[in-house]
């Protein structure tokens, strides 16, 4: 990553305003668009995701949390810095470098996926509240959860609602408690974290391939792009998302994304290796290893976990909130990152920051999402064989727009002097070839 040279000055808030602000809220006034980015990437189907690595591999796949960080890191970095520099949302730069024939099929695609995604999780929240309150009807559940994300987005104003989904990252901090309640061998954890282990079986490749795809998935980059230009508009520095004026950005500014993003992509990697630890010191160590959905996961606990009196009820408890507040947290992003890619596409009106009658098509696309994923849960699809398909989707479409996101990180014209450094370039090229190698695997494997 190349240091910008430019050294324009931001107006600062208010220092009385500050002044007045609460402690917790000067807190989440800190944290940026990279915090909900990386938190968001730990939703329900991520958890069980990881919680079946755990539970199948023990310890073995630890070291992928350490070896993903980088490249998330730049990938989400890269995406940061468009946001921040052109003020543009990711689909409409590349819809300005190529065409809006390149990006439709992108778009649509991660409509499709994005849509299952947010099926598969309100039924997990559904399954993880009444694991809770066993009384607690499962579709009246689900249309409860789809309709507080509707009502949320489209009723409480962009910088309260941002705060919301600022506080719901800390539901994260409910695995960092039970994988303290179920412990392990800390020598174990540390080698298996430091040390790559490779099984050439098809379920570990698959395996691999699934946490690749759920980890670098491309809502998270176009939710990054456009969360960065809908702060420039908050902070007044342009009228609307895609306008026809760059934001005037500083070295500082630059900075302190920076630092978000790498706080954010660390949150997200600490929690996949905590779920893990929990997964894999209780689940895998005590003999089972099929776990299905991340309810089960939660369930499979309470017997497993015996650290001391009702433990295995407190962890089973603790990891079932913390799916409901991922949940609550990451269906906004990829319903949101829908409605961005979509209204970037064709032109729309769009932005958090804006009203309903201001971005009615925009909300109306988020709606759409969340109410056609609650739909998979009341036809009774399967959710794991639609998270397969969603996650060949994902897969299919993140190569594509790596390549992209390559392109116009090294392009001056769109960048000006903020383009790639050669660490950047090097990461970025390497994610490049794994995605697209992890898609190979994923469709021989499907074949197998």
């Amino acid at each position: 990553m190349t240091d910008p040279d430019s050294d324009e000055i931001r107006l600062e808030p208010d220092a009385a305003h500050k002044n007045q602000e609460k402690p917790l809220q000067s807190i989440a006034k800190i944290i940026g668009p990279g915090l909900i980015t990386g938190a968001s990437d730990d939703d329900p189907s991520g958890i069980a995701t990881y919680s079946q690595a755990g539970a199948q591999f023990g310890f073995g796949m630890l070291w992928m949390a350490v070896f993903q960080y980088p490249l998330m890191v730049i990938v989400q970095e890269m995406c940061a810095r468009i946001g921040l520099v052109t003020g543009n949302g990711l689909a409409r730069t590349i819809r300005n470098k190529y065409s809006s024939k390149a990006v439709l099929p992108l778009a649509s695609l991660l409509l499709a996926a994005n849509t299952i995604n947010i099926g598969a999780d309100i039924g997990a929240m559904a399954a993880s509240l009444r694991l809770l309150l066993p009384q607690a009807p499962f579709m009246a559940a689900c249309v409860a959860f789809a309709g507080i994300v509707i009502l949320s987005v489209i009723a409480v104003p962009y910088r309260r609602y941002v705060l919301v989904l600022k506080y719901l990252a800390f539901s994260l901090f409910a695995y960092v408690i039970t994988a303290a309640i179920v412990g392990g061998n800390l020598g174990e954890i540390a080698a298996a974290s430091l040390v790559p282990n490779v099984e050439f079986s098809p379920g570990f490749i698959m395996m691999l391939v699934a946490i690749l795809g759920t980890t670098i998935s491309p809502y998270l980059f176009f939710w990054q792009t456009s969360q960065e230009a809908e702060e420039a508009v908050d902070k007044g520095k342009e009228k609307e998302i895609n306008g026809k004026e760059k934001p005037m950005v500083s070295k500082k500014e630059v900075r302190l994304m920076r630092a978000d993003v790498l706080s954010g992509m660390a949150v997200s990697q600490l929690i996949m290796w905590l779920i893990i630890i929990t997964t894999a010191g209780s689940l895998h160590a005590n003999g089972v290893t099929d776990i299905s959905s991340v309810e089960q996961a939660a369930s499979a606990l309470e017997p497993a976990v015996s650290s001391f009196p009702f433990s295995g009820v407190v962890a089973k408890s603790i990891f079932a909130a913390g799916i409901i507040g991922t949940g609550l947290l990451a269906i906004p992003v990829l319903a949101g990152s829908s409605g961005y890619a979509l209204a970037d596409t064709f032109g729309w009106k769009q932005g958090l920051n804006k009203k309903f009658g201001q971005a009615k098509v925009f909300y109306m696309i988020i709606a759409a999402a969340t109410a056609v994923g609650l739909l998979i849960n009341v036809m009774g699809i399967d959710p794991i064989q639609a998270l397969i398909y969603a996650a060949v989707i994902n897969g299919i479409v993140a190569v594509p727009m790596l390549f992209s996101l390559m392109r116009i990180a090294n392009d001056r014209k769109i960048l000006g002097n903020r383009i790639n450094g050669k660490l950047s370039n090097i990461i970025g090229w390497l994610t490049f070839a794994i995605m697209a190698a992890s898609v190979v695997a994923l469709f021989l494997l499907w074949g197998y």
